[in-house]
């Protein structure tokens, strides 16, 4: 199969879908792959690289669509590129078509075969292409809430692990998946103190026994989150429904009666976020503040880690990607029932509930 690996264009995206190594392996099961120039700049690899590998170097991103039959990227398709797609293209990235509507539409129109990272899963019922970017994504949002604490980042002048005589800054945690397990780990590290909400009284026991108390834990109900979130300097929103939108557990009401110069990290903003006032942002013009609260929305915080993002993430994508170069999209999913979950759109139709029901369109399941 003939694979196309174009550069991100996302704001501040540096990630890349494929390193070196990654075409080697490629090429050696008897595949062509075409990466475009300076794809994998950002993250350290040059085109010298990739051609020693055995990749081709596309001098154009068009050049890119034009030779390959699968195209596999970081992040989803902006309107530049989904312009270059033909209804023969298998498109392999994350796609979060949840929060997307015009670029689900765009997608249908092209009848594109869009397999989904976030929501393909492994035998055990994980998501093994969200978890290295949920675990880095996790780990930032402590540190890039910490940042905007400070006051020359407009927050309230609060240093998160405190001093001996004076009390530490409070994270609420809402969440604690592969996301919120991460940020409490290093919010805990910090010294912070931390509240974790989750629906699942077994996780939160679980997390209770691990941090040996050294966190508050509660069941997520409005009252609860409420009563959190008045009372946080920093409140980082890690909540996933795969596939769907996620849902609002902060009302702005509820930001409203939030400390003056607090900071919220929604994490969920892929999928729509998890606070009303959530709205995505980029790394050019990372936060916005709403009722005198701090908000940093950024939809691609691990594209600023590059080195670290491409290389956790590409572990885990290059043998799904081996596999449908291989087998074949139609093989590979009958074959791989996990897999088959991260096909969200097909021949025009959508094969993802989640999406569907997102964006009031039909849900066709995959034969």
């Amino acid at each position: 199969m003939i694979i196309g690996v174009p550069k991100e264009v996302k704001d501040h995206e540096y990630r890349v879908s494929v390193t070196p190594d990654g075409v080697a392996t490629l090429c050696r099961a008897g595949h062509t792959v075409w990466v475009e120039a300076s794809a994998g700049q950002g993250s350290g690899f040059s085109d010298e690289e990739y051609q020693r590998a055995g990749a081709g170097i596309a001098a154009t991103k068009e050049q890119v669509f034009e030779k390959a039959e699968l195209i596999v990227k970081v992040k989803e398709p902006l309107p530049s590129e989904v312009q270059l797609f033909r209804p023969h293209h298998i498109l392999f990235t994350y796609l979060h078509l949840a929060s997307l509507p015009e670029l689900t539409k765009s997608l249908l129109e092209k009848k594109v075969t869009a397999i989904a990272y976030e929501t393909t899963e492994a035998q055990d019922g994980s998501l093994p292409m969200l978890r290295p970017m949920s675990e880095i994504a996790g780990r930032m949002a402590v540190q890039v809430g910490a940042h905007y604490l400070e006051k020359t980042g407009g927050g309230r002048g609060v240093l998160l692990g405190g001093v001996p005589g004076v009390e530490p800054g409070h994270v609420v945690v809402l969440g604690t998946g592969v996301v919120g397990s991460a940020a409490i780990r290093i919010a805990v590290g910090m010294g912070a103190r931390v509240t974790a909400l989750n629906l699942d009284v077994e996780r939160l026991r679980y997390l209770d026994d691990l941090y040996q108390g050294r966190i508050e834990t509660r069941v997520v109900s409005t009252a609860a989150v409420e009563q959190a979130v008045s009372q946080a300097d920093l409140v980082i929103g890690a909540v996933l429904v795969p596939g769907a939108k996620a849902p609002k557990l902060v009302s702005r009401t509820m930001v409203s009666r939030m400390k003056q110069g607090a900071v919220v990290v929604d994490v969920s903003v892929d999928q729509g976020g998890c606070f009303e006032t959530t709205r995505p942002t980029t790394h050019s013009d990372p936060v916005y503040t709403v009722e005198g609260v701090l908000h940093y929305c950024v939809a691609n915080m691990p594209g600023i880690v590059p080195r670290t993002s491409t290389l956790a993430l590409t572990n885990a994508t290059l043998p799904y990607l081996l596999r449908l170069a291989s087998d074949g999209v139609e093989r590979a999913i009958r074959d791989d029932p996990g897999l088959a979950k991260g096909v969200n759109l097909k021949n025009g139709l959508v094969s993802c509930r989640g999406v569907a029901e997102a964006h009031g369109l039909p849900f066709t399941p995959l034969l």
